[in-house]
């Protein structure tokens, strides 16, 4: 059916989240047609409606009339469209009673009106978005339905619209960055080992990043991203992002945007986006004309029989099949016939080659999921090792770095050139990045992920972007790590360990220092110490002043970690860090010879250079917070898996450790993301700041590098 109304928009430069929003809405209307339309000058956002030339001006009546020609919720009824109106009287005016009264009011509800999604709710979010309004974690039913709308398909189209902004917003910091410095290039660093490209011509050279959208962004990923990106921007060249989207029974729209996500946290901008999808027609056409130039045959060998025989060398019976027979196969396979979706096409190579990459691979196959991109356009889909080198050569790309895991195939890479006529690529071989005790399969990663031995993609033990992130990981430690190793071809497995190490070099002298004593505390009376709370301020980093300060609490008990009071001696003087000496003049035990107190005096007057133990202590008082600390252990509880190894039997089933604290008052001020040392404990990141006194803050520990043993912090 034909759309009745074409709907012209004149923007500024940004447009209005609820306009962005019923726009998406409205595409799929036969009412109405929205075109966009941007002008640099354009002060005000007016809508002509094209046959009529009536205009509407303002975000609010646009979306709103967007919304009345679009498929949302039934709205001639006067009372729906009366209580939408007081909704977006209600939302200009927002107040934190206001917040409350939105809580109360979806206690049972899904939607604002009725019972399907209405103007109101587009409107009542995309305040609260361009508002920046926060909604306190209390305010489970609002999170509730904020969540929901953001999960709706018209509604990620501002998250896509934030990230492609803040791309835009990063690549002009680039921009003036360069211009101030008259170069492009990275310091990488004096031990980082950068072969020069072969071929390489200044302002020529194109390089490219293409991730397959069916995960997250890990470790391994980042390198070869970094990698690109290196060498796009040190022969004053460009960078492709390509998402190799050949795949459609894994990928998701989801993934390409948290690709974006992990690009953009990284600082990884200045590229050029691009989908192997946008090839599928040009792919078609190509791989028609192998098979009419005798480098294609169609197979419906059956695929384990086929699999064999590629490993044993064996010619499939189809391989001498004629050119017009393969070609009648093609089409059978193109219209999904019955035969056709047994049959793949397969390269017509060397099936004696010993390189088992040369056996007449597979290059296009049959897989029926709708593509998230194109839909049911298609029924077959190119392979990797088919579109790959056909995209790079189309795109413009002159050097293509691909790890190591690869290098059998690049003689196939090769071969498409020939068999194609293109323009051929060159390769650049890197050595891929392997760790110690953890598994960059997306597949096994999946699986720890589908078993709940983690909480998610994000998770802190995972080695991908958003979990090494969470984990306190700087992104520039992240980059100094892998430029330390230049495009080095050398296989070898790394340890997480100098990662870490790196990572607390940069974060050592920025963080403030806190104190947390476990549950197991010991309290300690002091006789001479002040019966009324005092307080002092003092630097939250002796060493860094920028830091600022902090408030500690003084009174005459206090709290010592049992660990710490099991090693005291009777009438031993000690050192309590930020206050001075104290001696033990009576250490308290019960029936089983456990310590349940001590006592003692204040000797502030002692030389702590004289002590043995310097402790940390925390004053007993109401103020105190409670604390998880967390500790995330490898996956693996075998250093390297080897191919015959099954992985299951090789998992560590203890990956996270929980240690119930209470720590001192200062770390409700905490905001999530802020890292932080926890005195003679080590580093953490707060993943979950102060709420209320019956919540624990959650704090994660920050690797340092010197892990020895990695199990021994099991006990």
């Amino acid at each position: 059916m034909s759309t009745n109304k074409t709907l012209i928009i004149r923007y500024g430069q940004t447009l209005p989240t609820s306009v962005l929003i019923t726009v998406e809405f409205a595409k799929n209307s036969t009412k109405i047609q929205p075109k966009l339309i941007t002008k640099k000058d354009q002060t005000i956002i007016e809508a002509t409606i094209a046959t009529t030339d009536d205009t509407i001006i303002g975000a609010t009546l646009i979306s709103k009339f967007l919304s009345y020609m679009s498929n949302l919720a039934p709205q001639q009824d006067p009372l729906i469209l009366t209580e939408i109106d007081s909704w977006i009287e209600f939302a200009n005016n927002f107040t934190n009673e206001n917040l409350l009264k939105l809580n109360t009011h979806l206690t049972l509800r899904t939607y604002l009106v009725g019972y399907q999604l209405s103007f109101a709710d587009i409107f009542v979010w995309s305040k609260l978005k361009d508002d920046n309004i926060s909604i306190p974690e209390n305010f489970q039913h609002v999170n509730r339905w904020y969540n929901y709308c953001s999960e709706l398909e018209e509604f990620k189209v501002v998250k896509s619209n934030e990230i492609k902004e803040k791309q835009q917003q990063q690549s002009k910091k680039n921009e003036v960055k360069i211009a101030e410095t008259g170069t492009k290039k990275i310091n990488v660093g004096s031990s980082a080992n950068f072969e020069k490209l072969k071929g390489a011509i200044e302002g020529k050279v194109v390089t490219r990043f293409p991730p397959e959208p069916s995960g997250y962004l890990h470790i391994g990923h980042i390198k070869a991203c970094l990698l690109n990106r290196h060498y796009a921007t040190l022969y004053n060249g460009k960078m492709i992002v390509r998402f190799d989207d050949t795949n459609p029974s894994k990928e998701k729209e989801e993934f390409v945007e948290s690709i974006l996500e992990d690009l953009l946290k990284l600082g990884i901008t200045n590229y050029t986006i691009s989908y192997t999808s946008d090839f599928f027609t040009k792919l078609l056409e190509i791989a028609e004309q192998m098979i009419k130039d005798g480098f294609a045959y169609i197979d419906h060998t059956p695929v384990e029989e086929l699999r064999k025989e590629r490993m044993d060398g064996i010619e499939s019976k189809f391989r001498n099949n004629t050119i017009e027979e393969n070609l009648n196969l093609w089409q059978e396979m193109r219209k999904a016939t019955e035969l056709g979706k047994k049959c793949v096409m397969r390269a017509k190579i060397d099936m004696k080659s010993l390189n088992k990459a040369m056996r007449d691979p597979v290059l296009y196959r049959y897989n029926d999921t709708p593509h998230h991109r194109t839909g049911k356009q298609y029924s077959i889909y190119p392979m990797y090792d088919f579109a790959c080198p056909i995209v790079d050569s189309l795109e413009g790309v002159t050097h293509a770095l691909r790890s190591s895991e690869y290098h059998d195939r690049n003689p196939l890479y090769a071969w498409m050139f020939t068999a194609t006529k293109l323009r051929p690529v060159e390769i650049e071989d890197f050595s891929r990045l392997n760790f110690k005790y953890t598994l960059l399969s997306k597949r096994k990663l999946q699986w720890f992920a589908d078993k709940g031995f983690v909480s998610g993609w994000d998770s802190p033990a995972f080695p991908t972007v958003r979990g090494i992130l969470r984990r306190g990981l700087t992104v520039s430690a992240l980059k100094a790590f892998v430029f330390s190793q230049g495009a080095s071809k050398t296989l070898n497995l790394q340890d997480m360990n100098k990662l870490w190490a790196l990572n607390k070099k940069e974060i050592d002298p920025i963080i403030p220092r806190h104190t947390a004593l476990s549950k197991k505390r010991i309290p300690f009376h002091l006789s001479n110490g002040p019966t009324t709370i005092e307080s002092k301020t003092v630097l939250k980093h002796k060493k860094n002043v920028q830091l600022g300060n902090k408030i500690i609490f003084f009174t005459n008990n206090i709290f010592l970690e049992l660990e710490d009071a099991n090693q005291i001696k009777q009438d031993e003087e000690i050192t309590l860090m930020d206050w001075g000496n104290a001696i033990i003049r009576s250490i308290e035990k019960d029936s089983d010879g456990e310590i349940t107190s001590l006592k003692g005096e204040l000797h502030l007057q002692g030389d702590y250079k004289t002590t043995e133990k310097k402790l940390t202590w925390l004053p007993d008082i109401p103020d105190l917070v409670n604390v998880t600390l967390q500790d995330f252990l490898p996956l693996l509880t075998k250093e390297k898996l080897e191919d015959n190894d099954n992985f299951e039997k090789c998992i560590n089933t203890q990956i996270l450790k929980e240690t119930l604290a209470v720590g001192d008052p200062n770390l409700r001020l905490l905001s999530k993301g802020d890292k932080l040392q926890l005195e003679r404990r080590g580093y953490f990141i707060c993943d979950k700041p102060y709420l209320n006194p019956s919540e624990s803050i959650i704090l994660i520990q920050i690797p340092d590098g010197h892990q020895k043993d990695v199990f021994a912090r099991r006990t």
